[in-house]
């Protein structure tokens, strides 16, 4: 299989044979029946280093160098890393002293998520031109369903590279960009040729790329779920479709289902333009560990503050409140508490944080991060939904 140039439009494609016996078959919704009558075009594009390559663009100075956007304190955390940065092993999510050791000349630029937004609305605008049905994840990426596109143009593949070429000359950027039948497939496409590619998995080869396709790569299927799988051996795709229904649901519950769908190159799930978020939260890692409940409550007052802010902002209520707690040697916990009634006032959310807060004193070692967090969404008025946060 190649990237872009060679491949036929996914729209003329035969639909995907797999090898199911009748329960197996019987246990998968009839609605992948109707969906594969009418194939799917999704496209999951990526912006590459997305905030790297705005902080390049913008200062000439920091391009062909190793960055990373984040903090270069002690305690400070990598938001992303350019391709030059990467080349060492520095990966968003590390602590920067650990990407300071491995990259020497590793140049740290602070975050302006002004700038990012305003470049994510952009190309949101792209997006919208070829079809209403956008599933924005992050800033810096999204589903799109164009079975039903907005234009002239009928092939995915086509699709997908006009918005390539439109978000480079509008923007001076580059994406990523993964075409397939469904989300599952069109998302692993999408880092098949990074950065800067097109790759696309057709309803022909998509089973066969399931099956060589080592389970760890498979998203949904995080650390320990697939240590969980390779102590069963099961390695690949193939391996992962060699195993019954009632096997995967005997060890992994109701992701059983969700599971054989995938070793078959099976996702029925929608691009949902509309999508409602499930918790919100807030935290903050510490210059100095906390090692009193005086200062660890005194914490936690701004971090209820954010979360109540964006309560009001979209006027929704949540029932389940977390705590989080992470301590020196990064060994981590969390504390939650559900109540038969949405919270209704700051107050009776930081009563209910303080509550659990006190239960982990006194400690025997700092603690380095707290957040806050709510979830269980209880009454709603004018959600604020995906579509609307800025992409």
């Amino acid at each position: 299989m190649s990237a872009e140039g060679g491949l036929a439009a996914l729209d003329s494609m035969p639909e995907p044979q797999t090898e199911r016996s009748a329960p197996e078959t019987a246990a998968l919704s009839e609605s992948a029946t109707v969906e594969r009558a009418r194939q799917r075009k999704i496209i999951h594009i990526d912006m590459d280093a997305f905030y790297a390559s705005v902080e390049q663009r913008d200062n000439p100075e920091l391009r062909g160098k190793p960055i990373a956007v984040g903090g270069s304190r002690e305690r400070g955390v990598v938001a992303a890393a350019s391709y030059e940065a990467r080349k060492f092993g520095v990966k968003s999510a590390m602590p920067s002293m650990t990407a300071r050791r491995k990259c020497p000349d590793l140049i740290f630029v602070k975050p302006r998520f002004d700038a990012y937004r305003a470049v994510s609305r952009q190309i949101h605008e792209i997006f919208a031109a070829y079809t209403p049905l956008i599933e924005p994840l992050s800033l810096d990426e999204a589903y799109l369903d164009v079975t039903e596109h907005l234009g002239a143009i009928a092939s995915a593949t086509e699709i997908a590279k006009q918005i390539r070429a439109t978000i480079r000359s509008e923007t001076g950027l580059t994406a990523s960009a993964g075409v397939s039948y469904n989300k599952f497939l069109a998302k692993i496409a999408s880092d098949e040729r990074k950065p800067d590619g097109l790759f696309v998995i057709t309803p022909r080869t998509g089973p066969s790329f399931v099956e060589n396709l080592p389970v760890g790569r498979f998203h949904g299927i995080g650390p320990v779920t697939r240590a969980k799988m390779e102590r069963l051996g099961i390695l690949s795709g193939g391996d992962l479709k060699a195993q019954t229904l009632s096997f995967l649901e005997q060890h992994f519950g109701k992701s059983g289902l969700y599971y054989y769908s995938l070793a078959r190159g099976i996702d029925e799930r929608p691009v949902c333009a509309h999508r409602i978020r499930k918790s919100v939260g807030a935290e903050k890692t510490f210059d100095a560990d906390l090692r009193t409940l005086d200062e660890a409550r005194l914490a936690i007052e701004p971090l209820v503050a954010k979360v109540w802010a964006y309560c009001e902002r979209s006027n929704t209520r949540w029932r389940t409140v977390t705590l989080k707690a992470k301590y020196a040697d990064f060994q981590q916990i969390t504390r939650g508490r559900t109540g038969e009634e949405p919270f209704a006032t700051p107050a009776a959310i930081e009563a209910v944080v303080y509550a659990l807060l006190d239960a982990l004193f006194p400690v025997d070692k700092g603690i380095r991060l707290i957040g806050v967090s709510l979830s269980s969404l209880a009454a709603e008025t004018g959600v604020e939904h995906q579509l609307r946060l800025p992409f």
